[in-house]
């Protein structure tokens, strides 16, 4: 099984929600979060007064799959989300040891 996080634009959260539905991805945890990386804001101007905006806004998502999903579920993240622009964001995958769904006890791939 895997995690699969991704950090997207904000706007493109229903693109790569219906592009992971299409490959049979059945849910996904979607948080709203700010950052930077090489993109390193920007300057606005308000009032007359210019400030620096370091933290950008961003959208979390994590996915959890079993082992034969996840590079369907990568490549969906990543052709819903791209715009070909700096601040497209990063997909992190990594193992997940074990997955327990609690109203029923189930484990591992099952519980998802």
């Amino acid at each position: 099984m895997k995690m699969i996080m991704a950090i997207i634009k904000p706007f493109k959260l229903d693109d790569v929600r219906e592009a992971l539905a299409d490959v049979g991805v059945n849910g996904i945890t979607a948080t709203e979060v700010k950052g930077f990386g090489r993109q390193k804001g920007h300057t606005e101007l308000y009032r007359g007064a210019e400030y620096v905006i370091d933290f950008l806004p961003k959208i979390k998502i994590e996915v959890a799959v079993s082992d034969d999903m996840a590079e369907a579920a990568l490549e969906a993240i990543m052709q819903a989300a791209g715009t070909g622009k700096i601040g497209d964001g990063k997909i992190f995958v990594w193992d997940l040891e074990r997955v327990v769904r609690i109203r029923t006890g189930e484990l591992d791939a099952d519980a998802l």
